[in-house]
């Protein structure tokens, strides 16, 4: 191969096709005048990695859509102004998501994951500050404007659209269940759980009194108020003497 300073690709006309290109890198041989090109060392410009645009046009999106929805409410939310604000074609975003539900999903999903898209929970042995911090972060998650705004859109939206409700169970209900499940096991063979707990109801006690009180606006979700949960909680799953 070339060295970079004198790539071997003959130079074309600015609209030339994909494929007359794949042509020519597979051995379509140069002209004279590409030759001199070459000589001199001018290393053509390199064409724009797709996979990397279209990241970057995915990020801009889901971006658009968390910041209107904040700014607008979700019913005033359209397709053309996430479109607009993301500086993208609207068809763009239609090619990827079939409604503005499923693109408010995947918005308030990426909050939550990795770069990898895991989720995932801490595991430093001890299970009490393990609890502690995932619901601390939880609570503090649920009180970001950036998320609540999205969050609570997407819960009204869920509620009317069984497609989209499945969709949410699939990609961050059960995931997140999934997950901490696994960790509740870890504890249950450490000893620190009841072997025979029920651990969708320890989910379900854990989980449905922070979610009401953000959903209905009932209190703060401090961390003495979610410290407090997790207390409950284990108190009343703990191995029997």
């Amino acid at each position: 191969m070339a060295p970079s300073s004198v790539v071997a690709a003959p130079q074309t006309r600015r609209d030339v096709s994909f494929r007359s290109v794949s042509r020519v890198l597979l051995g379509r041989p140069p002209v004279k005048t590409e030759r001199l090109v070459y000589s001199v060392g001018v290393t053509p410009p390199r064409n724009p990695d797709p996979r990397r645009r279209s990241e970057r046009s995915r990020r801009a999106i889901l971006d658009a859509a968390r910041a209107l929805v904040a700014e607008t409410g979700y019913p005033r939310l359209t397709i053309e102004a996430v479109a607009a604000r993301a500086g993208v074609g609207k068809q763009t975003i239609y090619r990827w998501w079939p409604s503005k539900g499923a693109l408010l999903l995947d918005a308030v999903l990426a909050l939550s994951q990795t770069a990898e898209g895991d989720i995932t929970l801490p595991d430093t042995g001890d299970i009490e500050a393990d609890l502690k911090t995932l619901m601390r972060a939880t609570a503090a998650e649920f009180a970001t404007p950036a998320f609540e705004a999205p969050l609570r859109a997407l819960n009204n939206e869920v509620a009317a659209d069984p497609e989209l409700a499945a969709a949410y169970r699939r990609q961050v209900a059960e995931p997140v269940e999934e997950a901490t499940r696994e960790r509740l096991r870890s504890a249950q063979r450490a000893g620190q759980i009841a072997a025979d707990a029920d651990l969708g109801l320890l989910l379900d006690l854990l989980y449905a009194p922070l979610y009401r009180r953000w959903l209905l606006h009932e209190g703060p979700l401090t961390p003495d108020y979610t410290d407090a949960l997790v207390d409950a909680v284990l108190r009343a799953f703990t191995p029997r003497a």
